[in-house]
């Protein structure tokens, strides 16, 4: 098992720590070699990612369809769920030949994982190398996880390094991000915090207003990084603020990373025109089931078939199809034909492509969603995501606003769920909305959802 996945639990002390002590201890620590730090699969993830570009299409199918039925075997010999339905559905992964086959596998749903979470885990797996997440996603539907330690996080970190790589980054180069990061809960608090562990600037995402955007500009010209790593929606505020002040962007950047976020490719000429440099979008999640990024030089997205299997549901009216992945390598909790919620449009078939590999052309994932505080602060819904077992025991959430300062938070209980727990929702929620916020929580039987049926994280009236 990695350092890193080792002393996660561990991690909410050291941000509790003074500056100066988080500035010793990780100082120590960032001079550990990687492969302590990271351990010894982010070094193997890392040889796959840089050599995986020039493999044959053949390398990719036989790589594929050996990963798949790992997969696929210990789901159905380890995880009572997947037995069932397997059964059920009449599939065989042991019987297997070609990624065709794979047609008859049923899928998953975040309903599936809400209600069969148990099943769903590994019995083969010791709880001691499970690492228990959640996230809302795009969808506003809790689900809970379990990633594998030693695996999942030291391969996330490789590939979304090889993506990095498309626009210069490099070991050791200094990155700012304004990536949701809670420096301060307070409207007025403080926008600065230091990750001493890898050297990089973290800035709030909550306290980009024009009265305090030229702390930030003074921040990041201070600190002279060569990556920004920054939500879509924080890249454009910035970058609307120096317009809108006739001002230019004055730090000198080898490339702007943005994810989490859709961004549009006007919106993405826009910043790159301000920042003067190339801005590679890339798309992920919490789950770790697929990774996509643009080309080195394309702006099609390209998924990569070394960390996931991706398919692509039915086109809708608008001729977007969902994205569904299997897991690769994460056996503590395998996701087979996992229904994500975001949406694509694929690429043309006579569009240029780098890389022999799925390619799409527009991600319609989470969008730029804000609540608006009393003082003007925007929340971006995308920072406010939860990673903790905050929300665990609810269906569904979502956030109401139809009068600035205010926001209802409206919940769906499970059966399970005890309204014990509200004050801790509460307190959890107002320490990511801060100080100048009022809120109120209600349980609905129903949440809105938008034309397509999907699950939002907010309805703005505003």
């Amino acid at each position: 098992m990695s350092l890193e996945d080792s002393l996660y639990p561990l991690l909410s002390l050291y941000d509790r720590l003074p500056q100066g002590a988080r500035n010793f201890i990780g100082a120590a620590y960032r001079r550990l070699p990687r492969r302590i730090r990271h351990g010894r699969a982010y070094g193997e993830f890392r040889e796959l990612a840089e050599a995986s570009p020039s493999w044959s299409e053949a390398d990719l199918r036989e790589y594929q369809l050996r990963e798949l039925r790992r997969t696929l075997v210990n789901a159905a010999s380890y995880c009572p769920y997947y037995s069932r339905s397997f059964a059920k559905a009449g599939f065989r992964p042991d019987a297997m030949m070609s990624l065709d086959d794979f047609a008859g596998c049923p899928s998953l749903t975040k309903q599936d994982m809400q209600k069969h979470f148990n099943d769903l885990t590994s019995t083969e797996i010791a709880d001691s190398k499970k690492l228990y997440i959640t996230t809302g996603g795009s969808t506003g539907v809790p689900v809970g996880f379990h990633l594998q330690k030693g695996v999942s996080r030291p391969k996330e970190q490789a590939f979304l390094e090889a993506n990095w790589r498309r626009t210069g980054y490099f070991d050791k180069a200094r990155l700012a991000l304004i990536r949701g990061h809670v420096t301060d809960s307070r409207a007025k608090g403080n926008i600065i915090a230091h990750d001493a562990t890898r050297n990089w600037l973290m800035l709030s995402s909550y306290h980009l207003t024009d009265e305090r955007i030229p702390e930030y500009l003074e921040a990041l010209e201070n600190f002279q990084p060569d990556f920004l790593n920054i939500y879509p929606s924080a890249a454009l505020q910035l970058a609307e603020y120096l317009q809108r002040h006739d001002q230019r962007w004055r730090t000198p950047l080898q490339g702007v990373l943005c994810g989490s976020e859709q961004l549009t490719l006007s919106q993405k000429r826009l910043l790159e025109g301000v920042f003067q440099c190339r801005v590679l979008r890339w798309y992920g999640h919490a789950e770790r089931v697929v990774l996509a990024a643009e080309g080195t030089y394309s702006d099609l997205f390209y998924f990569w078939p070394h960390y996931g299997f991706v398919e692509f549901g039915e086109p809708d009216g608008d001729g977007l199809r969902e994205v569904i992945g299997t897991t690769f390598h994460n056996m503590a909790m395998p996701l087979v034909r996992y229904r994500t919620g975001d949406f694509v449009r694929l690429a043309k078939p006579d569009a240029r492509r780098e890389y022999a590999w799925p390619a799409v052309e527009e991600i319609a994932g989470r969008g730029q969603e804000f609540l608006v505080t009393d003082s003007g602060r925007r929340i971006s819904l995308t920072a406010f995501n939860m990673h903790d077992a905050i929300f665990d025991g609810l269906y569904a959430v979502q956030f109401f606003q139809s009068e600035q300062g205010l926001a209802e938070f409206h919940y769906i209980p499970s059966p399970e769920f005890h309204t014990s727990r509200l004050p801790q929702i509460e307190d959890g929620i107002r320490r990511k909305l801060g100080d100048d916020f009022r809120l109120v929580l209600r349980e609905v039987g129903e949440v809105e959802k938008t034309p397509r049926g999907k699950h939002t994280w907010l309805i703005s009236r505003l």
